[in-house]
Formats: structure tokens, C-alpha cells, sequence
């Protein structure tokens, strides 16, 4: 499922689009569990690399990166803010991020450094993954076709293989 969010987002970012609401609750799963990027409400067409929302905009907190949620600059690189979170929407079945914070006092965590830690029976390289999409500078973060090709590799690696001549 993440490698095919990551691969929508790639296309995303390919036509010059911010999404700004990319989070669990916007994936449309279907047959063979197939995920679509979906409500596009949000979305912008980006000039300069950067999307200036005007003030008073609403976004969803918990999802939106640092730069974007107080200053109101959105890029390509504050939607892999959101897919680092989404991350771990779908390694904790769903559980909202941050939980037990509410808004104002996840960004003023998140601004200090705090960091979603590693949610239990999710493995350290996906975390480390995830704390790769929330590095403070955006120009840090990797690109949704890193994530890609980083998922799909990543899956493809940890898939049980079939071994011939057991359970016979």
C-alpha cells in the first residue's frame, strides 16, 4: 500500500501539484487492495516550487509539516511531511498521530524536534524511513520517487520467499 501512495504522489509531484491533505483518510483502497491518491480538495498547482496559503486556511495539524502549518508554505517536500506520517497511520492500523496531543502542542513539539518514536511492530528502517520524510530542512527530505522505489524494494525484500520441499 505505501509504495503505491508514494508511486501517486510521484505522479503528483511529475505534474508540479502539492496535495496538502495527503493522509490515511484520503487513500481510496479497492479490489486486491489497489490505493489511489484522492480528494484533491486541497491541491495547487505550484509556481517556483512553493504554494502560499493565504491566512486563515484550515489543514489538518497532525499531517501538515512545520513550514507549511506556521508559515503556510507548501511545497512537494511538505507532502512527504505527510506521507511520514501516513507511514504511521498504516503501521499502527490507523491510530491518529500524536496521540494524547492536541494541535497547538504537537507544533510546538514538532518545532523543538519531538518526533513520532517508532511504532511497536513496525521495523526500525521503515521508522528510520519515516524520520527521513520529517527532517526539519524540506530540501532534505527524499522525493516521492525515492520512496517509491525505497517501498517497493523494501516490500519486495521482506515478503516471505517460498522454500521448495517444506511442509511436503
Amino acid at each position: 500500500m505505501a509504495s503505491q501512495i508514494a508511486a501517486g504522489m510521484a505522479y503528483v509531484e511529475r505534474m508540479n501539484y502539492v496535495h496538502r491533505d495527503l493522509r490515511a483518510a484520503n487513500i481510496l483502497v479497492g479490489d486486491s487492495l489497489v490505493c489511489k491518491v484522492a480528494d484533491f480538495g486541497l491541491a495547487r498547482l505550484i509556481e517556483d516550487n512553493e504554494y502560499t496559503a493565504r491566512q486563515g486556511a484550515k489543514f489538518p495539524i497532525k499531517w501538515t509539516a512545520p513550514e507549511a502549518a506556521l508559515y503556510g508554505r507548501f511545497t512537494i517536500k511538505s507532502d512527504v511531511w505527510s506521507f511520514g506520517v501516513l507511514l504511521t497511520e498504516l503501521a499502527t492500523k490507523g491510530r491518529v498521530p500524536y496521540p494524547g496531543m492536541v494541535n497547538r502542542e504537537v507544533l510546538d513539539q514538532v518545532e523543538r524536534g519531538y518526533r513520532m518514536p517508532c511504532p511497536s511492530e513496525c521495523p526500525v528502517s521503515l521508522h528510520e524511513l519515516m524520520l527521513s520524510c520529517w527532517r526539519k530542512d524540506p530540501e532534505e527530505r527524499p522525493t516521492f520517487e525515492y520512496l517509491q522505489g525505497f517501498l517497493e524494494d523494501y516490500f519486495t525484500s521482506t515478503e516471505p520467499q517460498y522454500q521448495p520441499g517444506e511442509n511436503l
